[in-house]
Formats: structure tokens, sequence, C-alpha cells
């Protein structure tokens, strides 16, 4: 995780022995600077979760194709080493020094024109015992116009953290609405990315049917059925 390669005198001496470079893909490299809170022109959206590992990559990764074939001017922000080796490029934000962190969100999403949106992969959750922090300062930095909550059916409490049970679906919006107006107070909720991984095929329509009159927002299946219905929640 927070290791580097290039600390472990074997990998170091291998790459050298055989000309090769070793990327520590999980530490910045650029010079970060401290987040000021200025309003940017530009769009900006972000995945946010009940816990970790709950499909905000993957529904930024499908959120942003989606607008892309609908012809929306939009980029991807990888904040996490799968999404930048994905991506290309990014800021590995759990590895960042906790001053900086909003800073490196407002690097990774920066001035655009009116009609652009970043889609910015969300880490974490503010109710992680461990990770909130990095939530955290996603919310602050990116300055999210929307926001999409990711969230696994039938998962009984925080991953690997037994003590914590998972929030319920409103408590979290709430709470992230909360975080992310301090810097945007038009940000929002426009749906629910549901990871369905749990659930029988029969069961998940009802869940999704149930989480969406539980909200009052569109709730998808993302993996089996598409992101389309969130696309027409996007704010103009």
């Amino acid at each position: 995780l927070n290791s580097k390669l290039a600390d472990v005198p074997e990998l170091a001496a291998a790459a050298e022995r055989n000309g090769r470079r070793l990327f520590d893909v999980r530490h910045p490299k650029r010079q970060l600077m401290v987040g000021d809170g200025k309003k940017r022109p530009g769009k900006r959206l972000l995945t946010v979760g009940t816990d970790c590992c709950v499909g905000k990559k993957y529904t930024a990764l499908a959120l942003h194709r989606a607008m892309r074939e609908a012809g929306i001017d939009a980029t991807f922000r990888a904040t996490g080493q799968t999404g930048i080796m994905i991506a290309g490029s990014g800021i590995p934000v759990d590895a960042v020094v906790s001053d900086f962190l909003s800073g490196a969100a407002e690097m990774l999403s920066p001035d655009n024109d009116p009609g652009h949106w970043d889609v910015i992969e969300g880490q974490g959750s503010l109710f992680h015992p461990a990770y909130a922090a990095v939530t955290l300062g996603l919310l602050h930095g990116s300055q999210p116009d929307a926001m999409v909550l990711c969230h696994e059916a039938g998962r009984p409490h925080i991953d690997d953290y037994p003590d914590f049970p998972l929030p319920g679906l409103q408590e979290c919006m709430d709470a992230c609405v909360a975080a992310a107006r301090l810097t945007n107070p038009a940000a929002h909720f426009i749906g629910v990315s549901l990871n369905c991984r749990r659930l029988a095929a029969r069961d998940a329509p009802r869940e999704l049917d149930r989480l969406a009159t539980e909200t009052g927002l569109p709730c998808v299946d993302t993996l089996g059925d598409g992101v389309e219905p969130l696309l027409q929640e996007l704010p103009r």
C-alpha cells in the first residue's frame, strides 16, 4: 500500500540489474498546495460511498463513459492507484499529507469550460473510522455540483470493522451534503449506484425500487444496467 517499491532492496537491485524503472504510482510526484476554497468554473461530479470498496471507481468510470457517449464534455479524474493506471494520470489522495488533501482535489479538477464535467473518483467514506479524512478532503476540494452515492446491498458493517455498522443511505447523504456545501452551497445528490453482488438476480430490482423510494432519487445497478437514469439528473 503506502510502502514504496524502491524501498524494497531486492526489487531495487533487480531493477538496476535489468535496466528497469520502478513506478511508485501510489506516491504523488507533484508539488501540492493547500486548498483555498475558491469557486472554479466548470462542473464536477464526485462519487461518494457508505463504505470502502462499494463501487465508487467503477461508477465514476461508467458515468464518464456514458457522458462522453452522450456528447457531454467530461474527464475522469483518478484519485487512487488503480484509477491512475486506467486514466494515465491523477493524484493518489490517500498518500497525501492531510493539510494538502483539499488542495490536491482542487488541482485534480482545475478551472475549466462552463459546460465541462470533471468526474472525480471517490475514496473512503465519512463513516469509516480510518479513512474518513480522505473523503472529507475530496468533498471540500472537489466542490462537487453533483454527487452519486455508492452502496453495497447486504453489507452488514464497515469493511473489516465489525464494530461499526453501515450508515443509512439518508444519513450518509445528509453528512456528505453538509460537508460539500462548505465550498459549494449548490452541492446535491443526483442518484444512487447500488452494488448488487450479494443479491440474487430476482431480488435486485426490488431493492433498487425500495431505495429509490427511500431516497427519492434514481437508483441504478451500474454494473448490470448502466447509469443512464443518473445522466438525466445532471444539473444543466
